[in-house]
């Protein structure tokens, strides 16, 4: 059963299709999330234990709720470029979906970021039932910013968020 969920694509956009991660993603996931150019607005770069254990709690998410992160897959290519998901967050003891995204930096630039995020976004008011979303962006990434700016996010507040001052970017359904 798990196999066939994980198989799954669930989301399409123009040029992506964002699809359910496998246990055999690791080592592409890997490659990114513990380089330490991408994870620089993290405390340090993921090891492979924490990635892996991120994909299974992401595959648990999918059963439980239908979603998580999603794998980010170039159409044309079938190249796996990153993931852009759902995450349910507690932030001051209350819960928010989290839009998030990583991608490998070879394909930062190129707008697959908004896109991915824009087609989250729409998932999340059409599926899940909220009727905001928000984004948890470190004051200094200005890259994540500009992806939650071409979203439709503004600037709601700050936090402290796993010790770490944290700008919460939020956009309510129309």
């Amino acid at each position: 059963m798990v196999s066939f969920v994980v198989d799954r694509c669930v989301i399409e956009t123009q040029r992506l299709r964002l699809r359910y991660l496998r246990p055999d993603d690791l080592d592409t996931m890997h490659a990114y999330l513990g380089d330490r150019k991408t994870m620089v607005h993290y405390p340090q770069p993921f090891s492979r234990e924490f990635v892996k254990d991120g994909i299974e709690k992401n595959i648990a998410r999918y059963l439980e709720y239908g979603y998580g992160l999603f794998g980010v897959v170039v159409k044309e290519t079938g190249e796996f470029i990153g993931d852009c998901g759902l995450v349910w967050q507690e932030i001051d003891d209350h819960a928010e979906l989290e839009v998030g995204y990583h991608f490998r930096r070879e394909h930062w630039g190129h707008g697959y970021a908004p896109e991915a995020a824009k087609a989250c976004i729409e998932f999340a008011f059409d599926r899940a039932g909220v009727d905001h979303v928000i984004s948890l962006i470190r004051p200094e990434n200005l890259a994540s910013r500009r992806v939650a700016e071409k979203n439709g996010l503004r600037v709601a507040r700050q936090v402290m968020w796993k010790g770490l001052l944290h700008d919460i970017w939020r956009k309510d359904c129309d």
